[in-house]
């Protein structure tokens, strides 16, 4: 199947940059499809979760520490982070408009300065891409746990607390029209409105890197069964850049990867991977473009706050930053509205 998409209204970056960078990706094959027809599984309900479920790792920042995750149920509409270690704070909503910043990770933080969580995107992602509307994320510190099966654990979480049915139908929004945000770096992100009577989430996601990576492209409808197998997908880090966090990240208050192992992370370098790659096809290893759609991208769509979206968004080579500033964008434009 071709897939092929129109720039629609760029509403960041040069329009010739995003034509020129539109091409290269039409040019990238593609490795990876599952497409469904109607039901992808989700219930057109809200949803929260029956009971609480806990899960226990060390810390991403600290590496030594063990850190706890709590999803609970929630009477409130929406996601909500509650920092347990902090007394007066309030709890803070998974929103874009609490974004504190993107430049390595996605922080959300609200009131407080230190009451804030880190490297959110692994989390919030489950909020798309399991279907629950409505849940608390308790933690006991601003820097969350990092797993060896990366996000798989979180979702086993979920699936044994229960995801069961509220009241209220399920609000679905999309795009009025097909939009484009183009980066600094040849990247772009675009979002195509739903088809009529479409409520699900199409996303085509390509990526481009310097090292063995190299070039990769999955198309996917999101469904429950996709983003559990999707969230076994581990983060990956430049060879270089373990061994300078290793030698001197105690001393960078800003450097995330303390805590990484070459079990919980994808280490690669210009030739080879350091560590057995997950997700083969062929001859490529799909793990890192895999963790870019389910675990990176989804995370930044589940910051619009209204609704569960749908339509179909597709990535080329795009980052946290550019993520967070399309989504901010959608709702500085009035670009987005509700799905009958």
């Amino acid at each position: 199947m071709s897939f092929k998409y129109s720039e629609g209204r760029v509403l960041l970056g040069e329009n010739q940059c995003v034509h020129e960078a539109y091409k290269k990706f039409h040019d990238q094959q593609v490795d990876f499809e599952q497409l469904y027809e109607g039901v992808t599984g989700y219930s057109p309900k809200r949803t929260t979760i029956a009971d609480s479920r806990s899960i226990t790792g060390p810390g991403t920042f600290t590496g030594r520490a063990q850190r706890t995750l709590t999803f609970k149920p929630s009477d409130e509409a929406g996601w909500w982070i509650e920092r347990s270690d902090l007394d007066e704070q309030l709890k803070t909503p998974v929103s874009v408009r609490n974004v504190w910043t993107s430049a390595r990770n996605i922080v959300l933080r609200s009131g407080n300065p230190h009451n804030y969580l880190r490297m959110v995107e692994h989390i919030v992602a489950l909020r798309l891409g399991m279907g629950v509307d409505d849940l608390i994320i308790s933690t006991d510190s601003g820097d969350p746990p990092l797993f060896d099966r990366s996000s798989l654990g979180m979702v086993e979480a979920i699936e044994k607390a229960g995801i069961v049915e509220l009241d209220d139908p399920a609000r679905y929004v999309t795009v009025k029209e097909p939009i484009t945000f183009g980066g600094t770096r040849g990247d772009f992100l675009t979002f195509i409105p739903a088809e009529p009577g479409q409520k699900s989430l199409r996303m085509d996601c390509a990526i481009d890197f310097n090292s063995i990576i190299g070039q990769q492209r999955i198309v996917f409808d999101m469904t429950p069964e996709i983003f559990k197998k999707g969230s076994f997908a581990r983060t990956n880090a430049s060879h270089s850049k373990m061994l300078l966090v290793k030698a001197i990240g105690w001393a960078m208050a800003d450097t995330r990867n303390l805590g990484y192992t070459h079990d919980n992370i994808l280490i690669h370098g210009k030739s080879k991977f350091h560590g057995e790659p997950r997700f083969v096809e062929g001859e490529k290893a799909l793990e890192p473009v895999w963790h870019r759609a389910l675990l990176d991208l989804l995370a930044a769509i589940a910051l619009i706050d209204i609704g569960r979206f749908c339509g179909t968004v597709v990535s080329y080579r795009a980052g946290h930053t550019l993520d967070c500033r399309a989504v901010a964008l959608l709702y500085r434009h009035k670009m987005l509205k509700f799905v009958d």
